[in-house]
């Protein structure tokens, strides 16, 4: 699993230093740089005075009821613990208007949700959901803990009345040609035509109607990326976007293989979520 972060395609800022030599950085576009505290003008997060070591922070989900069904209502808690004192973390920064960005996808890659959970007093975040089919998910959470770094936890649930659970990596298809959404015509082209594993793949949409396009949570598009076998799984933003029909997504595929692509974008209030499946080959 790895966490990549492209969030706009503003270039890198660096003003002069001050006496002090504090230079205040953005912990998720870590070449965005000031001379006083502020906010990152690509992400909007809170510039901080040098980055954190980068801990990773443990994720506990709780599930209510423990042996859910698939299309009854269950209850997802969240809790966020600190590496370093293994207490629950109390506050979490914004990312994109959110504390917490939560992605469910289905083992079987067929279903896909990006959600929000609910802060509670206790420092808890709450989702409730029911989902379609029995098998496993993998539940994705993306998070900013104060005094951290940005994370990206994974974690497993399985449904239960399902008989054996079948683990297999599922059998993908290439899926690259335009796909009809909501109220958009999402098309997909990339640069190499197939990407290479390990090296930068350019990735350009084309949204048509072009008139209407509007941000969602903060930026132009979200992307899920995971591989077939939903071992890597990548949140990012585009690279390169003003508003217009042509977002331009930048994304390192770490493996060869089949990797399913979940890209969203808002026109006229309605949020569309066009499903690409890309082949990703080696050096």
């Amino acid at each position: 699993m790895q966490r990549r972060r492209f969030l706009s395609g503003l270039p890198a800022l660096l003003w002069q230093q001050t006496p002090d030599d504090t230079v205040w950085l953005c912990p998720m576009d870590k070449d965005v740089r000031a001379a006083k505290p502020g906010v990152c003008p690509r992400c909007g997060v809170k510039l901080v005075p040098g980055i954190p070591e980068p801990l990773e922070y443990r994720m506990l989900l709780d599930v209510t009821p423990r042996a859910w069904k698939p299309g009854q209502r269950l209850r997802m808690r969240f809790e966020i613990r600190d590496p370093r004192t293994d207490q629950r973390v109390m506050k979490l920064q914004v990312i994109h208007e959110r504390l917490f960005h939560l992605f469910i996808v289905s083992g079987d890659l067929s279903y896909f949700a990006h959600e929000h959970p609910e802060p509670q007093a206790d420092g808890t975040l709450v989702f409730d959901t029911a989902l379609p089919h029995p098998g496993f998910y993998r539940v994705v959470g993306d998070f900013y803990p104060e005094g951290g770094t940005p994370q990206l936890a994974v974690t497993t649930i399985l449904s239960a009345g399902s008989g054996q659970i079948d683990f297999a990596t599922p059998r993908l298809a290439p899926q690259t040609g335009p796909q009809t959404t909501a109220n958009l015509r999402v098309s997909l082209r990339s640069e190499p035509p197939v990407p290479i594993a390990g090296l930068k793949t350019m990735l350009f949409f084309d949204l048509q109607p072009a008139d209407g396009l509007q941000l969602y949570l903060g930026a132009w598009g979200h992307m899920l990326a995971a591989s077939a076998d939903l071992i890597d799984l990548i949140h990012t933003h585009p690279f390169l976007a003003d508003g217009g029909p042509n977002p331009q997504f930048n994304i390192v595929f770490p493996r060869p293989g089949l990797y399913r692509i979940w890209v969203q974008f808002q026109r006229l209030g309605i949020v569309n979520t066009a499903v690409f499946t890309l082949p990703v080959r080696g050096l």
